[in-house]
C-alpha cells in the first residue's frame, strides 16, 4: 500500500525573534472551522500582527490572518476573527499570571501541522526588546553571514 506523503507547513513569525526577548514557549492547539484547516494546509496563514489575550480565563489568537479558502462557498470563514488555544489548565493558570506582571505579552511565533494532521500554534512568553538589544542581534546576525560566508570560499 503506498503511503500518502504529507508536505510540512510551517509558519513563522520571524519578526517576533527580533522584537521580542523570548521567555517561555508553549504548544497549544486551535480550534478551527474546516475551511481554515484546508488553507493553511494550503499555505495561506500569516502571523506577522496576531498576538494573544485572556478572556474569562482562556487564552484566544486575534488578528491572525487566515486567508479565504478558494473553494469555500458562503460558509467560508472570516479571515481574521478570534480563535480560541486549547492548552492545559494549568498552563493557562501559570501564563495568566505571568502576562498580569508588567511587560510581559504572550506572542504566537509558528504554526504547524502535526503528522497526525493537527494545526498547533507555538506561542511565546515575551517581553519587549529595547533598541541595544535589537542592535546586538543584528551585529550577531552580520557577524554570522560573514563567517558562513568566509567558510564558504574556503571551501
Amino acid at each position: 500500500m503506498a503511503e500518502k506523503k504529507q508536505k510540512t507547513i510551517e509558519i513563522v513569525n520571524r519578526r517576533a525573534r527580533y522584537e521580542y526577548a523570548f521567555i517561555d514557549t508553549f504548544e497549544a492547539g486551535i480550534l478551527l472551522v474546516g475551511t481554515e484547516i484546508k488553507s493553511i494546509r494550503k499555505g495561506n496563514a500569516n502571523l506577522t500582527d496576531a498576538y494573544c489575550f485572556f478572556r474569562g480565563g482562556e487564552l484566544f489568537v486575534k488578528s491572525m490572518f487566515i486567508a479565504e479558502y478558494e473553494h469555500g462557498n458562503v460558509f467560508n470563514h472570516e479571515t481574521r476573527r478570534e480563535r480560541k488555544l486549547l492548552l492545559r489548565r494549568a498552563e493557562l493558570r501559570r501564563l495568566e499570571k505571568r502576562v498580569k506582571e508588567r511587560g510581559f505579552t504572550i506572542v504566537p511565533y509558528r504554526l504547524y501541522l502535526t503528522e497526525r494532521g493537527f494545526a498547533k500554534l507555538e506561542i511565546a512568553l515575551v517581553t519587549g526588546k529595547k533598541s541595544f538589544d535589537k542592535r546586538e542581534s543584528i551585529k550577531e546576525k552580520d557577524s554570522k553571514r560573514d563567517l558562513d560566508r568566509l567558510k564558504k570560499m574556503k571551501l
